[in-house]
This record gives C-alpha cells, structure tokens and sequence, in this order.
C-alpha cells in the first residue's frame, strides 16, 4: 500500500492509482468547491477533462495548484490539499455566493464594476481577493526542466488499440516512429472496456514497436501543434510535487514530424438536469474505468442514464462488481435495452438530483411524461461523445458535423496530419433536449455556468458563440470547454433555431492541458522555451569558467572574472583593456549574410537605407534596415567582397528577422533579380580585436599591414583562410576576423597568444556594453526598440537619397517628422548613478518624457553615463531632468548631451 494525504489526513493507495481513484477508495466524494459558488464538487471523470477534482499538490517550492486528482498517480508521500475553500472542504463561507446566484449571473460584472477610476480600484481589492482556485507557490521551485528535439517519420498520439496499430505498422514498415501517451500506460481503454484484445496483445505490441526502432514517450501530453507539422510535448518525468529521481521533472520536446497520426479517442459528454454538479454525478466512462482498471466501486446504488450504447457497458461492469442498478435511463425510445436484462426506462431523461451532506440520494426523471423518483448514490451519464480534435484543428484542420454521433469530426488538413479510430468515428446517439430547469442544470461546471446563463447571454444579445463565451466565462476555466462546448453549442443553437453547425464553434488553441509555467518559461527550464546554439568555441570559452549571458538562441560570455572579481570588476578591467592596450572576444553570433549575383548590389539597395552600389571592393559600410512603415528594426555592416559578391551583418538577436527580412524582399518584392542570399550566421566563426594596439596586434597575425579602417581583405592566420574586417564597435581601432567555424580554434588560439603578448585581455559582452555606450553607438532593443525613425536616431543624412529601400515611402509620413517624437539623446550624471531603465522627468509627479535605454560608467574617466530617448531630446542638449527608477527606489539627476562621449571626432579607430 501507498501513503498520501488529503487535507493533512493520511489515507492508503493502491500501486497505480491515480489520487481521484485512491480518494474514491477512501470513500471521499468531497474534493472541490466550484469557482463563482463554491458549491460541492466531486469526481466527475477519469481523465484531463476533469473539471471539478482540482487540487495543490506537493510542498514549498514543488506546490503545484490546480492539478487534477485524475491526471495524477499516488506515490509515497503524496501531499494534496483542497482549493478554494474556508475554512475547510466541508464547511467552506464561501457557499454563501451560492444564495446570491440570482444577481451574479452571467454578466454582471459587466453591469455592476463601473464607475471612475477610484471606484475601480476600490472594486480590484475584492475581486483579485476572490480570484483564483489555488495558491501559486511563493518559493523557489528546486527541480529542473529541460528541453530536447527530435525528427520523426511519423508521430502518433494516442496509444488506444488504433494508435499502438498504427504505430506499430508504421515501425515495421522502416519508419522511424514517436509513439506518446498521456496515461502511464498503454492500452488503458482495453482495460475499461474488456475488447477482444488484452494486456497480452498490448505488451506484444509495444514490444515489437520498440524493436523495429520506435520510441514510445509515456505520461507524455501532446500538447500543441505548429507549422509544418511541430508538435511540442510535455513530459513528466515525476509526478506534481515528487522529487525527480535525476533532478529533471519535466521535459518539453519539439517533435518535427513528416507524418502526424492522431488516435486521441472522444471524451464522454454529460447530460444537463438540475444539480448535475452534485458529488454522485459521473461520467459513465470514468465510472467503468474505475470499476474496470482500479477495481474501485464509486456506488452501491446506481441510476444510469444514456442516450447511446456505451452506458450498458457499464451497467454490466458495476453489476458484475457487485454495485445494484436500480434504473437505467434511456432516451431514446423502445425497444433500446429491452434485452439488457436491467431495469431499463425508455423515453427517459433525469430531470434532478436530491442529496444531503454533499452526498446523492436520490434521482428525478421523466419517463414518457411522467415524473419518477429512485434512490441512489451514483449517476452515470452519457450524453455522447465528443472526438478530441483539438490538435487537428491547431494544425489548421476543417470538421465536419456528424449527425448521427451529434459530434463534430475532424475533415481535412492543410498539414499532413490524419486521425483514426474513435477521434474520427464516434458512436451514434440519440439527441436530448435538456427538460429541466435552466437555472440549476449547469454545463460549465467549474466556472458555474448553467443553460440559464447561455439563456440570458442570448436575450441579452450575444448571438456570436465567441461573444458568449467570453460574457458568460463558458468554456474559459483549466479545462477549456472540453465538457461544456457542446453543450453550449446546442443549447445556442436550439434558441437560434438552427442546426448546430451554424451556430458556430469555439477556437481550439494551444495548450490541449495545462502547462506548468516552469517548463515553459522558470530558472531550471533555461534551454526549454527554444533550441539554444552553441558557439563554435564554446569548449573554449567553458574552460575559462565565464559568466555566461543568454542572447537570442545564444549563450555568450558576460564577462571573465578573475579571482574573486565581481561582474563588474571583471566588465571594467575587460573595458580598459580595450580602452588602453588590446582585447579581443567573441562575434560569432551576429547575423550574418552572403549576397552575390549580377543584381546583388540592387537587391542590398532595397534591403538596406544607406546606398550600396558605390562600395567599391574591399570596402564597406555601416547600413541600417526600416521596415515598411519607415521604422528602423536593424541595422549592421554590408562589404563588398567581389565585384558580384557581398556579405551583409546584423544583430544577434534579430537574426531570425533578417532572415525572414530577406526572404520577403527576395521572393515577393524583387523575384525578377539575379541574386542569391544565404544566411552563413553558423557557417563563420567571428573574432573581434580591439584597442591601440590591435593594429600591431593583427599585423603579427596575418604577416602583413592590416585593412584600414571600413575595409576587407582576406588574409591566412595559422595556415587558416580568414576574412578580415575592420570595423569598430568600441571606438578603438578594430577588426572582425571571420573564418569556417570548424576551423575556428587555431584561429582563437593564435589570437589569444598574440594578444596575451601585448599584455591585453579577453573581454565579454559587459564590457562591450560600456564601450558602445561611451562610444553611442546604438544596439537592438535598446536604442532601435521599434518606435525609432533614421531622424529620431540621428542616422537621416545616411539614407540613400534616391529611395527605392523599404521603408522609403514610410518615412514621407508627415507624422514622422513632427515635433514632439522622442528623440536619441545622451546624459550625463550630475548628482547620482543613473539606473537603466528609469523614467526620464522634469519634477515630481510629472509625466515622463523620456526614458534611460543604456547605462554605464566612464571606463577611463569615471561617472556614470546613459544613453535614452527623450521628446525633442536633440534641442533639449544642455537641459537637466531626473532618471527616477521608483521600482527600484534610485534616482539621479542627469543633464541631457550629445549621445557621444568618447573619441566625437572619430580618430582613435583610424589610421
């Protein structure tokens, strides 16, 4: 047995239960409260679509809120406890909502929190006091996640007879295969419902799949589908709140895929009657699986109710487990069941339930007009099913309605995605029209939602479904609708007087469960939100154990302390280095372009503002990119290094901008010229030198005199061809060396060895940040955010005067020539450090006009500097303002100068 507790009471589980089967086998039947409510919740189902057992489990860091009871598996220890309640499960003051139902009906926020702005805030205390179902973890989680990708001929999700087939034929056919299942095993519907196929043909199966090369990814949640066919999954390693046994508790993977499978199965619908919400209502299915699989009886009395074949199966499975079924209720009419050999009610539909402590006794319904009462614990509904077509319809998928099931069924895709079994061919079933009384017949059961809500929401006017999704909170809670939506959708379209294909239908979107905010986005998940690149001379870097900081895809080192220098230290040493002697680091991330044709030039004239076409080889440039409404979003180097050959840089971090920049220009814009251009990003290894010395430095390296300043040579360091740059970005004599970048290493070590000599140093992206930033020069995101013009940023008498670029037609808007834009200026500290980021004001209380972008220290001189954006800023040279940082409680009195600080003249990085 396996000890866990429930609201700090010890209970004991069986090996594979999950925590909703081993509450039922304490006899639990209170697990929730309801959101708006708070009314009593129990177990309503056996899966993800769970919408009442939401509990937090674990402890500290590894709390985890709003798990559901069924999508997670008792283990040795396991710490639940309830939500939204006070001061307990059993007697929670927040029930008393449930007397006020009649004035919190869909809406009425809507039409109760207006008013001005003081009211509003008067307003918020209260209602980010009632929002929420659990508490979000005030520690620091002490697991890891991670990350991983992977290729595959065909990915199938979904391990129920048809998709373990599928995979399996898919394996023996030579393919390579990604079988996931969210369940911790295979096959779990044979179990629950007793097919001709058993546990012995499902380990038969796995095993033949894994020896024809497949791999099989259980507890594994497909969890979002992408272009061209990526499927991101969510992996847990460890349960909610269990210590990983290798520190890892989750996993994300990017799962490129040449064929997507779907066997996803169809979730159970319920029925609406009055207090369907009560403890003792279940799901059929759920009820069967708990029977079938955990070998747990949810009831002694049992009322079925049905309007399809599946429910006998478990009227069958509970009567075989020794369970009395007292009633089975079928809507449709004779002669349905009449060979069941139960006591079955033809033309029947529940009308309510009736219970006392949380707790079914008894069940209403009408049976051919007539009204009858039966005494029972449990009801299990069946309303239908509805297929999981949510990742086909994130894979930009059609449905089609399917009558006889009632159900929409996926159609067709425009990506290569197919679904099978019962996700594409639901069981048929008897249309019901609810009979019972809106008000208490709830459809969204954990945001309280009842058909007399859908009701108001149409009389009030809401006829589009997303409209009243969004009016009545339907659909809008942990589940996402995934019992509630057809409901909805009926009841819409039966007051519309349409079919229900025309009523409409909700967005599926990603995720299709929950997705702990730690994968996707926490300290341990650093590598999980995209694939991170890693330098060609990352080893080398490593060994010098650097501070290390993420940039775009990349990880690049901050800085390479000594001793027990702090970063600063460390950045400031770096910088004077540069500043006096030598340094060199590490360029290989910034984008890079080759571009080469016989309209090579005309094609960088439109991608690029400045003008190209004059370059002469061997030289180049700095240039900048607009985007079409006039906006700087980039900007870098072009040099030309063939009469027909180019190579253009730009930013790390926009790298994937430029590229998809360049793709737009070459393939819709100008397809008629003869041009080619690569993205050689990866392909060149970059190295940077830097300083007085760097000159003398290079020299040695190539064996001749250096390029002067803004020109390119190609030269052989270590017997290794090599592109030689020189361009400044520090406001000292400079040069980018690019080689291939598994050649890199000779290269960086001949470098280093050379520079060591001088007695210079290897510097960092800290102390590249103050260089720039005494230097003014501008870097993306910081100075170019997105909202700056060539003018704004002072760079309007380097456009190229004869337009053609994009952008060009952007910049003739008056608007952005206008007084009162935001300007690039600099500042220089007066009283204080100036802190990055802070609001740039004349006084107390005073809007801002401005804002700190940049901001560092002298190198040689000392003070603090910045470099910002202020309104008007480059008639304001002179004018003093305060950078206030209230978040941060600094504050510094600045006077506004030229955004240059260092070298104005430009003569330290020329011959």
């Amino acid at each position: 047995m396996i000890n866990f507790s429930f609201d700090g009471k010890t209970y004991q589980a069986q090996k594979g239960d999950t925590l909703a089967a081993a509450l039922l086998r304490n006899g639990i039947g209170l697990v929730g409260r309801s959101f708006k409510y708070h009314r009593p919740r129990g177990i309503m189902t056996a899966g993800v679509e769970e919408p009442n057992a939401l509990v937090t489990i674990g402890d500290g860091g590894r709390s985890e809120p709003n798990t559901r009871a069924t999508d997670v598996f008792v283990y040795e220890g396991l710490v639940a406890k309830s939500q939204n309640r006070w001061p307990n499960l059993s007697f929670d003051i927040g029930a008393v909502f449930g007397l006020a139902a009649p004035v919190l009906s869909a809406g009425f926020y809507y039409k109760t929190f207006f008013g001005s702005a003081k009211r509003w805030m008067f307003y918020e205390y209260f209602i980010r006091k009632a929002a929420g179902l659990g508490n979000a973890p005030t520690k620091t989680d002490p697991d890891h996640f991670s990350q991983r990708a992977a290729f595959c001929d065909v990915l199938v999700v979904g391990a129920g007879p048809a998709g373990l087939s599928a995979a399996l034929e898919a394996a023996e056919a030579g393919k390579r295969v990604i079988l996931v299942e969210q369940d911790n095993i295979l096959g779990a519907s044979l179990i629950r419902d007793g097919q001709d196929r058993d546990g012995a043909w499902v380990e038969a199966t796995q095993a033949r799949i894994r020896a024809a090369g497949g791999r099989i990814l259980t507890r594994t949640t497909a969890s979002g589908y992408w272009e061209h066919d990526l499927v991101t999954l969510t992996q847990r390693i460890a349960e909610p709140g269990q210590i990983p046994p290798h520190g890892v508790a989750q996993r994300l993977w990017h799962v490129r895929a040449g064929q997507v499978i779907l066997a996803t199965g169809s979730i159970e619908r319920p029925m609406a009657f009055a207090h369907n919400d009560r403890p003792g209502v279940m799901l059929s299915q759920a009820v069967r699986t708990y029977v079938s699989r955990f070998g747990v009886v949810p009831g002694k009395s049992v009322v079925i109710a049905t309007n399809n074949d599946d429910a006998y199966k478990t009227a069958y499975a509970l009567k075989a487990a020794g369970a009395e079924i007292v009633a089975v209720l079928d809507a449709r009419p004779a002669p349905a069941g009449a060979d069941s050999g139960l006591p079955v009610y033809n033309n029947a539909v529940p009308l309510s339930t009736n219970g006392a402590r949380h707790c079914l006794k008894s069940v209403t319904a009408r049976v051919n007009g007539l009204t009858q009462s039966w005494n029972a614990d449990l009801i299990a509904v069946s309303g239908g099913f509805t297929p999981v077509v949510h990742l086909h319809m994130q894979a930009g998928g059609t449905l089609d309605w399917n009558d006889a099931a009632q159900a929409f069924v996926p159609a067709t895709s425009r990506q290569n995605v197919t679904t099978i079994g019962g996700a594409a061919n639901p069981d048929p079933v008897f249309n019901v029209v609810p009979v019972s009384t809106p008000k208490k017949s709830f459809i969204d059961f954990q945001n309280d939602v009842t058909l007399s809500d859908v009701d108001l929401a149409w009389a009030e006017g809401y006829r589009s479904v997303e409209h009243l999704k969004r009016y009545t909170t339907l659909g809008m809670a942990t589940d996402q609708g995934k019992l509630s939506n057809m409901a909805a959708l009926g009841r819409l379209a039966e007051k519309q007087g349409v079919a229900i294909p025309e009523a409409g239908l909700t967005t599926f979107r990603p995720p299709y469960t929950p997705v702990t905010m730690g994968l996707l986005a926490g300290a341990g998940a650093k590598d999980a939100g995209a694939h991170v690149r890693r330098l060609a001379l990352y080893d080398v870097h490593a060994a010098k154990n650097p501070i290390w900081q993420p940039l775009g895809y990349w990880f690049r080192p901050r800085a390479y302390p000594m001793g027990s220098e702090t970063l600063a230290q460390a950045a400031m040493r770096e910088a004077k280095a540069v500043r006096s002697n030598v340094g060199m680091t590490d360029v290989s991330t910034l984008a890079k372009f080759e571009v080469s044709g016989p309209d090579a030039a005309a094609f960088l004239e439109i991608i690029c503002a400045t003008t190209v076409g004059k370059l002469a080889v061997g030289r180049g440039r700095y240039t900048f990119m607009l985007r079409e409404d006039g906006f700087v979003f980039d900007d870098g180097t072009v040099w030309r290094l063939d009469e027909n050959r180019y190579l253009l840089t730009s930013s790390t971090g926009g790298a994937d901008r430029m590229a998809t920049h360049i793709s737009y220009v070459r393939q819709y814009l100008c397809p008629h010229l003869r041009v080619s251009a690569i993205n050689v990003q990866e392909h060149y290894a970059g190295i940077a030198v830097a300083g007085p010395q760097a000159k003398a430095t290079l020299a040695v390296l190539i064996g001749e005199e250096p390029p002067r300043h803004m020109s390119t040579v190609p030269a052989m360091i270590s017997g290794v061809p090599v592109i030689v740059l020189a361009a400044s970005y520090s406001g000292e004599r400079a040069f980018e060396i690019y080689v291939e970048a598994s050649h890199a290493a000779p290269v960086w070590a001949a470098c280093e060895a050379e520079v060591a000599k001088q007695g210079g140093a290897l510097y960092g992206l800290e102390a590249m940040e103050f260089l720039r930033i005494e230097k003014g020069h501008l870097v993306v995101g910081g100075e170019v955010d997105g909202r700056m013009t060539p003018h704004d940023l002072a760079l309007d008498k380097m456009l190229n005067k004869a337009g053609g670029y994009v952008g060009a037609s952007g910049l003739s808007r008056p608007a952005l020539s206008e007084a009162g834009r935001r300007q690039l200026v600099g500042l220089a500290a007066i009283e204080g450090n100036i802190p990055e980021g802070a609001m740039l004001v004349t006084g107390e209380g005073v809007s801002p006009q401005g804002h700190v972008s940049a901001a560092a220290f002298r190198i040689l001189d000392g003070g603090s500097i910045a470099l910002g954006q202020l309104t008007d800023g480059f008639a304001r040279h002179g004018e003093e303002l305060i950078a206030s940082s209230p978040t941060r409680g600094q504050m510094a009195r600045v006077r506004v100068v030229a955004p240059h600080f260092y070298d104005t003249a430009g003569e330290r990085y020329r011959d």
